[in-house]
């Protein structure tokens, strides 16, 4: 990890540019391939599996056989964890709901919102190195307690043409029973425009690789809906003097072993601490099977020592980290000065991963920057937020003028009489 000292003000910006991945013609080839689906549909994704995951797919969706199995299949001590997290996630994310009061602006105009669900949601989740069975937990239960009436889910599958136990378990643990064996931005464009077995959705979910990412920004581009930009996982953590060294090191190699594309950061006012939290990596590196991946995202990550913790939040509000940890003495009183972040979390023992899991909060959330003008997914994203407004005889009279001469300056004279013949209307009824 590159270590800064004091770094100039007017460097921070270049300093919080993520790494960049070249990849020839990334966005010819993710075109290429939601042409290809839009075009030749489930023979598309057919030719796909077998072209990049190795697999000749005789069916598409996943049969109710394969996920009884794979109920018998996953640990009782994994299903009591999901089962844990659920609760969690489930109890945070129903503390959203929320009913607006219907609001009188003027006398005999009154207006409200409702929240709506999103009839149709996919979610997309990972299956290679990493099976991300809890983004299930993440996206599936907001989509539930919106009242999403239709959720589906596409995952890769193995060379056999199986996919993970935990994955098929926790989706159907939730009452998703739509499943396709579908990976890649092949799935990404299935679930945006349809074939003739899956039936498009009208909103994406989920992480994924380049391909699946870059395939969800040409979607949207189309008229879709995602749920947020987001790139590889990040974490910047802020420690002083009272942080252990060990934990800082946990957290950081945590999010280092998502990919050789994460970046994690650590800024302290701490002279002695970069040495400490460096050692404490190499020692806790040589227990770790994904060692390769970390030293590759280590290799694109820094640490920065400041003079202060003032400083230190100073930077992180423009570096926008997707994931931020306090490891500081009294975090609470700085929480107000938090202007950009996906997640925070605060103190020695607030562990990033317990976000990542089990303490209720989302983990999916912006990273690049995006945390500057993005929150993270919630029960929200799962809805429409619809304005009504009703309107009557005396109301219309109240504010008719001011609609009238409005409509009048902007010369939409259309517009005026739609108010002009209804208040003539009334005024004849008298």
């Amino acid at each position: 990890m590159k270590i800064y000292k004091n770094p100039a003000q007017e460097d921070w910006e270049a300093l919080s540019q993520r790494p960049s991945f070249k990849s020839e013609d990334l966005g010819k080839k993710v075109q290429g391939i939601i042409n290809e689906v839009k075009k030749n549909g489930d023979q598309a994704l057919r030719d796909f599996s077998l072209k990049f995951d190795g697999v000749n797919l005789e069916d598409l969706k996943v049969n109710p056989s394969e996920i009884e199995t794979a109920k018998n299949e996953v640990s009782s001590e994994l299903k009591e964890a999901i089962s844990i997290a659920s609760d969690n996630i489930r109890k945070f994310h129903s503390s959203q709901k929320s009913s607006e009061a219907k609001v009188e602006t003027m006398p005999g105009v009154l207006c409200w919102r409702e929240n709506v669900a999103i009839e149709n949601v996919g979610l997309y989740i990972p299956g290679g190195t990493a099976p991300l069975f809890s983004t299930i937990l993440m996206l599936g239960i907001p989509a539930k307690l919106a009242g999403c009436g239709r959720i589906i889910l596409c995952t890769p599958s193995d060379k056999n043409g199986k996919i993970n136990s935990a994955i098929l378990y926790t989706a159907s643990s939730l009452g998703i029973t739509e499943i396709y064996k579908i990976g890649g931005a092949q799935a990404i464009a299935a679930m945006a425009f349809g074939t003739e077995s899956i039936k498009k959705v009208n909103k994406i979910f989920g992480p994924g690789n380049q391909y699946v990412m870059k395939a969800k920004e040409l979607v949207q581009q189309s008229g879709v809906a995602i749920d947020l930009p987001a790139g590889p996982s990040e974490v910047l953590v802020i420690a002083d003097s009272n942080a252990d060294p060990e934990f800082v090191a946990s957290d950081l190699l945590s999010q280092a072993e998502h990919g050789a594309d994460s970046q994690v950061v650590l800024l302290t006012n701490d002279k002695s601490l970069p040495q400490k939290v460096s050692e404490a990596i190499e020692r806790q590196l040589q227990d770790l099977p994904r060692a390769e991946f970390i030293k590759k995202s280590l290799g694109n990550s820094f640490l920065v020592v400041f003079n202060s913790i003032a400083d230190c939040i100073d930077f992180s509000n423009v570096y926008a980290p997707e994931h931020l940890i306090l490891a500081i003495d009294y975090p609470e009183s700085y929480t107000t000065q938090i202007l950009n972040a996906g997640s925070v979390f605060l103190g020695n023992y607030s562990c990033e991963s317990a976000g990542d899991y089990a303490s209720g909060t989302n983990h999916t959330l912006p990273t690049s920057g995006y945390a500057k003008s993005y929150s993270g997914v919630s029960l929200d994203s799962f809805v429409k937020k619809i304005t009504f407004q009703k309107i009557t005889k005396k109301g219309l009279q109240n504010i008719g003028k001011t609609i009238e001469v409005m409509a009048k300056a902007e010369e939409l004279f259309a517009h005026k009489n739609a108010v002009s013949i209804r208040l003539k209307k009334i005024i004849n009824e008298k």
